[in-house]
């Protein structure tokens, strides 16, 4: 079995490694919104029948609304991002892929399992990812930045900053636009996103998931909360207030800001390593990066979480 690789999250081991019990635990390791959108009522039926058609499209039409998705370009409901970059490499023969680095690596991952070449290198690209605002950096993309015959921009952080969206791209073929649900709304086990393209490649990329892919309740939940643009914009404002909190707090403790979204920060600390132990004997989780010994990451607590941060770096 392949070991996983690094990315957020794993309360359990940690609480194997330095006590307590998941309940005990902060976790400031990913950028979820640690406020999330609050459950709809969800029919009998949701968890009872098959996903019928009607719900999906309830939840696609929310969707195109939203995001203002461009005429042309189609809409996929997919079960969480994580399942449509696995299979998105398939839509074009391998060749070489622009990733630039350092990124979420799930990308690469996905490219290089299906016989991708990976390179920094867009000059000797025939595909290329690009992830928008970046992970963990918050850098930010034009869409000149895309080359190849398969173009595919990431936005799973960019419902925090909807005037850098490159959505408009989505209705030209080869690119596709990733959207992910359980970061901005706070319900990654929801497991639902969505991937918006060219009504062909989403034909394909369909297909290779297999019918019923999201779940009912999932449908129901995407379309109460992508329709509720009012929480929307409360919740960016907070986020973005929260994010100024947490910068003041860490660099008044000596950490330099590098970027990252108003969903998590990025640090440079003189060793995060020493940092993240510190913090964890206080049951406080973050998120170092095994190619960069100074990088620290975190999210944000929720309203009864600053305190405890607070004392914690005291």
């Amino acid at each position: 079995m392949t070991a996983p690789r690094d990315h957020g999250g794993g309360i359990d081991a940690a609480a194997t490694a330095h006590g307590g019990t998941r309940a005990d635990w902060l976790d400031l390791s990913t950028g979820i919104n640690p406020v999330a959108y609050p459950l709809p009522a969800i029919t009998a039926d949701a968890w009872t029948a098959l996903p019928d058609q009607a719900a999906r499209d309830t939840l696609e039409s929310a969707a195109r609304k939203f995001w203002n998705i461009p005429a042309g370009a189609g809409i996929l409901a997919v079960p969480g991002a994580s399942s449509a970059i696995a299979q998105i490499p398939r839509l074009a023969p391998a060749a070489r892929v622009y990733i630039p680095a350092p990124t979420y690596n799930e990308h690469a991952a996905s490219f290089a399992a299906q016989g991708w070449e990976i390179t920094q290198d867009p000059a000797k690209a025939q595909a290329s990812v690009l992830v928008n605002p970046n992970n963990p950096d918050g850098r930010q993309w034009q869409a000149d930045a895309t080359v190849g015959r398969l173009r595919v921009i990431d936005e799973s952080f960019g419902e925090v900053t909807p005037d850098a969206t490159l959505i408009a791209q989505a209705a030209e073929p080869g690119t596709v636009v990733l959207k992910s649900f359980g970061k901005f709304w706070g319900l990654a086990g929801v497991r639902l996103g969505f991937v918006i393209a060219e009504p062909a490649l989403l034909d394909k990329l369909a297909t290779m998931l297999g019918p019923w892919a999201v779940a009912g309740p999932a449908l129901q939940i995407g379309a109460a909360a992508l329709g509720d643009a009012a929480w929307a914009d409360v919740t960016r404002s907070r986020l973005t207030d929260d994010a100024a909190r947490l910068d003041e707090m860490m660099l008044a403790k000596g950490a330099d800001l590098l970027g990252g979204t108003s969903l998590f920060r990025l640090y440079e600390v003189e060793d995060a390593v020493l940092w993240q132990a510190r913090l964890a004997e206080h049951h406080i989780w973050t998120r170092v990066f095994p190619y960069n010994p100074r990088w620290l990451r975190l999210g944000l607590p929720a309203a009864d979480g600053w305190a405890r941060l607070s004392a914690a770096l005291a």
